[in-house]
C-alpha cells in the first residue's frame, strides 16, 4: 500500500464507521517513508500521531468535521478544517486535491467478487472510478444494500482484518430532550419522510413518533433510533417518492446491534452523499421534515451548530443540506433543537452570538427553532416577530435581558 502513495499526494480516508483502521496504523507506523502526504477524512474515529502537526513534513491531517479525535489537535493547529456543507465534500475533493488514492473499510466479497462499502458511502462512494481505491475487507463489516459497491479486482489492492466496528453509546435524554421530542413530533404527520441525527434529541423524538403511521426515512444518518422506527413499522416508507418502502442514508454509526442488523437488511440503502444530501433531491420527498441540533442561535434566528463557546467543535456537516432540502419540499418543515440553558446555565438564545461563532444555518433558511419552552417559526416573520418568538422560548431567567438587549440593538 505505501508503494502507492508518492510525494505530496491526497489520501482520502472513509468516515466514522467506515474508517480503515488496519490501514491506517500501517500509515502511521511508516510515515518516514512519506513526503508531504495529506489525509483528508469527516469524522475520524481514533486519534492518530500525525493530527498532532509533529509529523506534518510527511504527513498530515485535514478534517472535514472535528470529533474527539482531532478536537484539541486542531485547536493547537495540528491538523487542518474545512468548512463545508456534507453535500459538496465529493465535489471540493475532486476540485481541490488530487484524490491520489482512497482507503475505506469494505465488506468481503460476494460470490461474484463485489463488495459493499458496509456502512458507509457517503463522499467515498462518489469517488468509485474516479479514483484509485484500496480497500480494509473486514469480515465484520456488514453488506448491505444501495449505490457503493466496488469489485474486488477493481480496487488497487486491499488488506483483510476481523475486528469489531466503532460503536457509539446510545444517548439517554432528559426531561428537556423528552419535552422538545414531544413538541417536535406533535408537528410531523402520519406520511411525513423524517431526517434525523444522533444525540438525545433523536432518541427522544423515536420514541415519540411510536404513535405515527407511514413514516419515511431519507437521512444522511442512519442510528439505533432509525432501526427502532423500522423495526416497529412505525417507518415502513410507504408514502415515499424517492425509493419508496426503502430507509436512505449515506452512512450508520451506532451500536453493534445496528451493524448486524443492517447486513443483508433489504430495508436499508446507502447512497453517495451528494445524491442523499443534495437539497434538490431533498425536496423531491413530499412532507420533508429536518431535524437537527444546534449550540447557540441569536435572535435573528442564526444558528451556530459547529462551535461551541466561540470555538470550533464539529464542522458543518449536513444540516444546512437538509434544511434547505425540507424548505423546497412541498408541506416540508425543518426544525432546529437546543436546550435553552448550557450546562452552567448560560442562556443558549443569545441576543448576539458569542464572538468567534461561525453560522451554520442562516436566517434566510432557518424554519422552526426548539427548546424545551416551545416552537418559534422564523420562516416568513419580520425581525420583530423573531425576536418575540425567540425570546418566549429562552430560559424564562434570561428573558427581560434579552428584551433589553433587543431593544438596545433596535431589533424592535
Amino acid at each position: 500500500m505505501l508503494a502507492l502513495i508518492g510525494p505530496g499526494d491526497d489520501v482520502v480516508v472513509a468516515m466514522a464507521a467506515g474508517e480503515p483502521s488496519g490501514v491506517l496504523e500501517v500509515l502511521e507506523r511508516e510515515y518516514l517513508s512519506l513526503q508531504g502526504v495529506r489525509i483528508h477524512q469527516m469524522h475520524a474515529m481514533e486519534h492518530r500521531p500525525s493530527m498532532d502537526g509533529a509529523r506534518s513534513e510527511h504527513l498530515r491531517h485535514v478534517s472535514y468535521f472535528l470529533t474527539p479525535a482531532n478536537r484539541e489537535a486542531h485547536r493547537s493547529g495540528g491538523c487542518d478544517l474545512v468548512p463545508v456543507d456534507f453535500s459538496r465534500v465529493p465535489r471540493t475533493l475532486l476540485q481541490e486535491t488530487r484524490c491520489s488514492l482512497v482507503l475505506t473499510a469494505a465488506s468481503p466479497p460476494d460470490d461474484d467478487g463485489w463488495c459493499t462499502l458496509g456502512t458507509n458511502a457517503e463522499y467515498v462512494a462518489a469517488l468509485i472510478g474516479r479514483a484509485p481505491f484500496f480497500l480494509e475487507i473486514n469480515e465484520q463489516m456488514p453488506r448491505t444494500a444501495g449505490n457503493h459497491r466496488i469489485r474486488l479486482d477493481d480496487a488497487v489492492g486491499w488488506y483483510a482484518v476481523d475486528r469489531p466496528l466503532p460503536a457509539v453509546a446510545r444517548h439517554a435524554p432528559d426531561d428537556r430532550d423528552l419535552r422538545i421530542a414531544d413538541l417536535i413530533a406533535e408537528r410531523i404527520p402520519n406520511g411525513a419522510t423524517i431526517q434525523l441525527g444522533i444525540g438525545h434529541v433523536p432518541e427522544a423524538l423515536a420514541a415519540a413518533l411510536s404513535g405515527h403511521r407511514d413514516l419515511g426515512i431519507h437521512s444522511e444518518l442512519l442510528s439505533d433510533a432509525t432501526m427502532d422506527l423500522i423495526e416497529s413499522g412505525v417507518a415502513n416508507g410507504s408514502r415515499k417518492v424517492l425509493r419508496p418502502g426503502v430507509a436512505v442514508g449515506t452512512f450508520a454509526l451506532g451500536s453493534a446491534a445496528l451493524y448486524a442488523w443492517m447486513h443483508d437488511e433489504p430495508r436499508v440503502e446507502l447512497h453517495p452523499v451528494d445524491w442523499v444530501n443534495d437539497p434538490r433531491v431533498i425536496a423531491q420527498e413530499r412532507c420533508m421534515v429536518s431535524v437537527n441540533a444546534t449550540t447557540e442561535v441569536d435572535l435573528h434566528g442564526q444558528c451556530a451548530s459547529e462551535t461551541v463557546a466561540g470555538r470550533y467543535w464539529s464542522g458543518s456537516g449536513g444540516q444546512a443540506d437538509f434544511a434547505r432540502g425540507a424548505q423546497w419540499s412541498p408541506e416540508g418543515e425543518a426544525f432546529v433543537a437546543l436546550r435553552s440553558t448550557t450546562s452552567r446555565g448560560r442562556s443558549r438564545i443569545r441576543a448576539a452570538l458569542t464572538e468567534g461563532s461561525v453560522v451554520t444555518t442562516s436566517k434566510n433558511v432557518v424554519d422552526h427553532i426548539v427548546t424545551e419552552h416551545g416552537v418559534a417559526s422564523m420562516e416568513g416573520r419580520t425581525i420583530a416577530q423573531r425576536v418575540k418568538g425567540l425570546i418566549a422560548i429562552a430560559d424564562p431567567a434570561a428573558r427581560d435581558e434579552l428584551h433589553q438587549q433587543s431593544r438596545e440593538l433596535g431589533l424592535v
